[in-house]
């Protein structure tokens, strides 16, 4: 068989969106030149690679066969890249990550500095959900994700290197804003804001409530935690919600953390990848950078 990168990458990309069109917008080419491509490849292989049911495209069995095998190929040019620039003794090149959406309000700050020492890194960083996270690590597609709610799970590795303080926030002037040594029953009296079932902070504030025989009735559920501080902000209610999402808001006076026994909650953020996943120079110097790092950048 005589295959091209090109080939393997496009059907790669085909597969994991499950469209030619979504694949062409990823790897800024048209559709057509897309499907032209993949269909080089079916006739290389000499059998059916894709099926399309209803309007996603599938792999067959054969495609299947061939999905393994081009991730593969494709994961053993990225380690010979990042073993020429090993050889090298420069730390450049790629960073991929994936970040849960509350690690916006500190990912930056870290990446930043530590681009101010490695400039020749090319970054890139997505924001998500937990759930979407948690995809991207289980199929390899990052150097290393970030989340402060781990699973149970023996295929993983996770480095804890920053305290995620959780407090109970209402707007300036709340009538609980004075109080102390308040009871969590009190506060889910409030009109109480959450994330979505299965987000991280959501995990973290249901297992409170369990463990207390408790339950919190949603005043609204929002899908990030900036989505749930503007909502604070504006008086609709009082939400569990990460310190490091309101540093600002709180210097400024615009939100208070309220006194609630129990809180503040204290977790972790951590770097997760596979076990057995080799880092490349770049992941590796920047996870030990957040690693040993992160208090110092943060707090200053």
């Amino acid at each position: 068989m005589h295959l091209t990168l090109q080939q393997i990458r496009l059907f790669e990309s085909v597969v994991r969106n499950g469209s030619f069109t979504r694949a062409a917008e990823e790897m800024h080419l048209t559709q057509p030149a897309v499907s032209i491509q993949v269909k080089r490849l079916e006739e290389q292989a000499g059998i059916p690679l894709l099926e399309q049911v209803g309007k996603r495209t599938f792999p067959t069995a054969a495609g299947r066969v061939m999905l393994q095998a081009a991730r593969d190929l494709m994961e053993r040019i990225d380690q010979l890249d990042d073993e020429l620039e090993s050889l090298k003794g420069e730390v450049r090149g790629p960073l991929q990550l994936s970040v849960v959406t509350t690690g916006k309000y500190f990912m930056p700050h870290l990446l930043g500095h530590f681009l101010q020492e490695h400039p020749g890194v090319e970054p890139h960083l997505k924001f998500t959900n937990r759930a979407r996270v948690m995809e991207r690590l289980m199929e390899n597609r990052d150097d290393f994700v970030v989340m402060g709610q781990i699973p149970d799970d023996k295929r993983l590795v996770a480095y804890p290197f920053l305290e995620n303080i959780l407090g109970v926030v209402a707007p300036a002037g709340h009538p609980l804003a004075d109080r102390r040594h308040l009871e969590i029953e009190e506060v889910l009296r409030e009109r109480f804001i959450t994330r979505e079932p299965g987000s991280g902070t959501r995990l973290v504030l249901d297992r409170l409530l369990e463990s207390r025989h408790l339950e919190v009735e949603p005043y609204m559920e929002l899908g990030s935690s900036e989505a749930i501080k503007q909502a604070v902000l504006a008086g609709i209610g009082v939400a569990v919600l990460s310190l490091h999402a309101i540093r600002l808001e709180q210097a400024t006076g615009k939100l208070s953390v309220l006194d609630v026994k129990g809180f503040p909650l204290r977790r972790r953020w951590y770097a997760v990848h596979l076990k057995g996943k080799r880092l490349s120079l770049v992941a590796s110097t920047f996870l030990d950078f957040i690693l040993s790092e992160s208090h110092r950048v943060l707090d200053r």
